[in-house]
């Protein structure tokens, strides 16, 4: 999935409209929730170098929110990196180059934006 694709998914899927809060950065686009303003995802593109990779060419990325527990195994595959300014502990970045699937970047959006949305009461619920 490319940029222009991923922004028409998640705006299509979320219900929600890309943000550019960076008048320095132009390409960095911003979905966050309505109901509490929560970034769920960041598209950004960035020299392949600050991913540890080689070369200093752009290339495009996309930031999520992720299941502590499931970062150590996320970042042994292929495409997918510690989270690029953001905290690593609970963000992951995934390049946007083909090495990831379209299915697997769903599902980690799908993660992110729950993990970012407002948590129910559960006393409310009772």
């Amino acid at each position: 999935m490319n940029r222009e694709q991923l922004i028409q998914f998640i705006s299509e899927q979320y219900g929600t409209d890309e943000e550019h809060p960076w008048a320095k950065y132009p390409r960095h686009t911003v979905f966050r929730h309505f109901n509490n303003k929560k970034w769920f995802a960041l598209i950004m593109d960035v020299q392949k170098c600050k991913l540890g990779l080689t070369g200093t060419e752009m290339t495009d990325i996309l930031n999520v929110k992720c299941d502590p527990l499931l970062i150590g195994s996320l970042r042994q595959e292929s495409g997918i990196f510690p989270a690029y300014h953001m905290n690593k502990t609970n963000w992951i970045t995934i390049a946007l180059d083909g090495s990831t699937s379209d299915e697997k970047i769903k599902w980690l959006l799908d993660m992110s934006f729950e993990l970012t949305d407002i948590k129910k009461n559960k006393k409310a619920i009772r």
